[in-house]
C-alpha cells in the first residue's frame, strides 16, 4: 500500500508506505487554530512509513497536553496544513486533506471533544473522547 499527498501549491510531497494504525478527528483547540476553525480529519501512520519526497515543510512547535513537544508541519509558501508529530508517539498523524486521495477513509474515533465547539459535526456511533483515546486506537 503507497499513498502520496502534499500541499496545494505543490512545494512539498510526501509518500506513505505503510497501513494507517488509524483514522480519527481531533476536536483539539490547537487543531482548531490550524485549521481555520473546524476540526482537522487525520490518519495515523507508523513514522517509519513516512516520507517526504520533495522540499522541506514549515514547522511550528508547541506543548501538549503530555507537556511534550507537538510539531505540526505545513508548507512555507502556501500555507497547507500537512502532518503533526511527537517525539514520543511512533505515529505521524497526516492531514487527510494533504493526501492525494482519501476518498476511502473514514474516521474511526473523535478525540479531544472536551475542546469541540457546539457546531462542530460528529459521527454517530463513532467513539468519542474528551482528550486523548487510550493507545492503541480503535482499528479503522
Amino acid at each position: 500500500m503507497e499513498r502520496e499527498g502534499g500541499c496545494a501549491c505543490g512545494a512539498v510531497r510526501f509518500k506513505i508506505t505503510q497501513p494507517f494504525a488509524g483514522v480519527g478527528v481531533c476536536h483539539c483547540t490547537d487543531c482548531q487554530k490550524a485549521s481555520g476553525g473546524p476540526p482537522t480529519y487525520v490518519a495515523l501512520v507508523p513514522t517509519a512509513g513516512f516520507e517526504v519526497t520533495k522540499g522541506e515543510a514549515k514547522r511550528y512547535v508547541s506543548k501538549g497536553d503530555s507537556g511534550g513537544e507537538v510539531v505540526r508541519a505545513f508548507c512555507p509558501e502556501c500555507g497547507s496544513p500537512l502532518w503533526s508529530s511527537t517525539p514520543t508517539m511512533p505515529l505521524t498523524p497526516v492531514k487527510l486533506g494533504a493526501l492525494d486521495d482519501s476518498s476511502d477513509l473514514m474516521p474511526a474515533l473523535h478525540l479531544y471533544t472536551a475542546s469541540a465547539q457546539p457546531w462542530h459535526l460528529m459521527h454517530e456511533g463513532l467513539p468519542t473522547f474528551p482528550k486523548a483515546p487510550p493507545f492503541p486506537p480503535p482499528s479503522a
